[in-house]
This record gives C-alpha cells, sequence and structure tokens, in this order.
C-alpha cells in the first residue's frame, strides 16, 4: 500500500515537473529543486518504512504461526528472542515459557495415563489368571486357597488404587479447606502411628517419639491422611529391625513434623522424582505400592499453606520434613 502511495506522489510531482519545465518562469528552478528533494526524500522514507514495518511485523507474524501450530498440538515449536523490540522479545521468552510448560504438562497427562493403565492391568490380568485356575475341579483344597488369597489381595490392591486416584483427584481440584478447626496436632499423629503398631511390630521397628504438645487450626482429616501416608512409607521402606523416628515442634510460627526411617533411601533420581505421581523408581523393585503417596502428602501440605522435603541417602533411609503454619 505504501509502495503504490509513493509511485502515484512520485508521477504526480513528475507531471507537475515537466508543466514547469515548459512554462519558462523565474521559479521554475527553485520549484524543480524542491520537488527533486522531495522526489527522493519520499523514496527513501518510504524504503525505510518498508524495512523497519517488515522487521517489526515478523516477529509478530511468526508469533501468530507459532499459535497456530500450537492449536494443532504441536508443542515443540519456538520463537526466536532476539528482537531489538524489548515487547516483542518478552512476548517471544513468555512464549516459549508457556510451551515448554504445555510440552511438560502434556508429558505429564501421558505419563499418567500409562502407568494408571498399567496399574490397572496387572492386578487385573493376575485376577484373570487364577480366577481361570479356579475353574480346575482336581485343584487340591490348599491350592483353591492360595489362588483365592491371591486374587483377594490383587483385589485389596485395585481398590486401595482406586481410593488413592479419587482421594488425590479430589484434593487436586480443592483450592480452599471449608473444615477447621483446632487440634493437638502430635495427639494425631500418635493416634495414626499406632494404627500401623501390628505392621512395624512385625517388623521389630525401634520407635522413636519425640514430640512436643503442639496445636495447629487445620483440617484434621486432610494432615491425618498426610502422616498415615508418610508412616505407611517409612515402615514399608525400613528394614527388619530398623529405626522409625517422628520429631514435633514448634519453630517460630510454624510447626515442624520429621518422620525419618533407616530403610532403602533414595538416590537422586529418585528424590528429583519422588512426589511425581505413580513415580516409583527402584522401590518398586522392593515393595509393593502405587506412587501416589507423596504426591498426596504433597498436593495436601500445599493445600493447607505448607511445605514439604526430602533428605535421603541410598541406603541410609530417608526423612520427610513437613512445615506447617501454626494458625
Amino acid at each position: 500500500m505504501a509502495i503504490i502511495i509513493t509511485v502515484s506522489m512520485v508521477l504526480t510531482f513528475l507531471i507537475i515537473y515537466i508543466l514547469l519545465r515548459v512554462t519558462e518562469s523565474p521559479l521554475t528552478g527553485v520549484i524543480t529543486s524542491s520537488m527533486f528533494i522531495a522526489i527522493v526524500s519520499i523514496v527513501v522514507g518510504t524504503l525505510l518504512s518498508s524495512y523497519v514495518s517488515k522487521k517489526m511485523l515478523r516477529p509478530i507474524l511468526n508469533i501468530n504461526d507459532a499459535a497456530k501450530k500450537v492449536a494443532r498440538g504441536d508443542f515443540t515449536v519456538r520463537l526466536e528472542e532476539g528482537s531489538i523490540a524489548n515487547e516483542i522479545r518478552e512476548i517471544a521468552e513468555n512464549f516459549n515459557l508457556m510451551l515448554r510448560e504445555l510440552s511438560n504438562t502434556e508429558t505429564l497427562r501421558n505419563d499418567f495415563v500409562s502407568n494408571v493403565s498399567h496399574e490397572f492391568k496387572t492386578p487385573l490380568s493376575v485376577i484373570e489368571g487364577y480366577a481361570m485356575l479356579l475353574q480346575d475341579e482336581t485343584l487340591t483344597k490348599e491350592e483353591e486357597r492360595k489362588y483365592v488369597r491371591t486374587i483377594l489381595e490383587n483385589t485389596g490392591r485395585l481398590t486401595e488404587l482406586t481410593q488413592s486416584i479419587l482421594s488425590l483427584s479430589q484434593i487436586e481440584n480443592q483450592e480452599i479447606i471449608l473444615q477447621k478447626e483446632r487440634f493437638q496436632l502430635d495427639e494425631q499423629i500418635r493416634r495414626v502411628l499406632l494404627d500401623f503398631e501390628s505392621i512395624w511390630e512385625n517388623k521389630n521397628l525401634t520407635i522413636d517419639i519425640n514430640m512436643d504438645e503442639t496445636y495447629i487450626y487445620g483440617s484434621q482429616s486432610l494432615l491425618a491422611r498426610v502422616w498415615s501416608n508418610l508412616i505407611d512409607n517409612a515402615i514399608k521402606f525400613s528394614d527388619q529391625d530398623g529405626l522409625l523416628s517422628i520429631e514435633c515442634y514448634e519453630e517460630g510460627t510454624n510447626i515442624v513434623v520429621i518422620v525419618k526411617d533407616t530403610g532403602i533411601g533414595m538416590d537422586e533420581v529418585v528424590m528429583k522424582h519422588a512426589f511425581d505421581k505413580f513415580y516409583q523408581g527402584e522401590r518398586s523393585h522392593h515393595v509393593k505400592g502405587n506412587g501416589l503417596g507423596l504426591a498426596l502428602v504433597h498436593r495436601i501440605v500445599t493445600l493447607c499453606g505448607g511445605t514439604v522435603s526430602l533428605k535421603s541417602e541410598k541406603g541410609n533411609g530417608t526423612a520427610v520434613m513437613v512445615k506447617l503454619q501454626k494458625s
């Protein structure tokens, strides 16, 4: 459009110039020189504006093209972040950041579906296999009892997995805690620990409790899940005759709870993904689990306005620290 206007103006000036050359006048030379300068200025200005416009519009057009690709599900596209305009550069940087987050979310979603499918498929296959074996009329009573026990174990595994997924899904979609009350936190942790008494006695674990009398204003039901998952993990991953220690104390305006075991521990790779849903790392080869315990703990603690962190070393146990505000 700018080029068309420029060409029109140049032709107009040329016609005026020819007419002035035909008509002799003292002002003809002055006007002719002015017109020549005007024509040169218009041409140069048009070229410069065209260059600058393309330079400025190209990143915007690239963003538009990239947005279309993202709409089609392509999260691998990236924008150049070297624009001369600060605003365009900032848009490109934020756009690339958004794409990285979307790509990570898509990866997690695919992993989640894959892991859920795997976690359900394994016990279902076992149940189906042993149910078919039970149809054999030549089985002994002992074999029947063994097969039924295996089916019941895997049925319980499916039930636990379903409940964990539903609990995590419910909490992930929850933004506020409606039911809060003031209660004694250390006493709640003791009650939860007693629920696992038969399990830690079977492993002959030494229980070391060092908890001050602490009160907190929060959700009893949600926090009970936190201690239940942490204590269950600590017992589950502890070696026979190991040590399970629990600390609870106030630190300024916070309450700190530490659950520590002397079990198999975690390496850096496992620790990095410890709070990811369904991630079990090398632990899946040692004990049964579905990889949702710590993910549930992390979500609840975050929902309660607190933080959770891990300290672990392969072969030397794990310590989980939870920090919560007193009110």
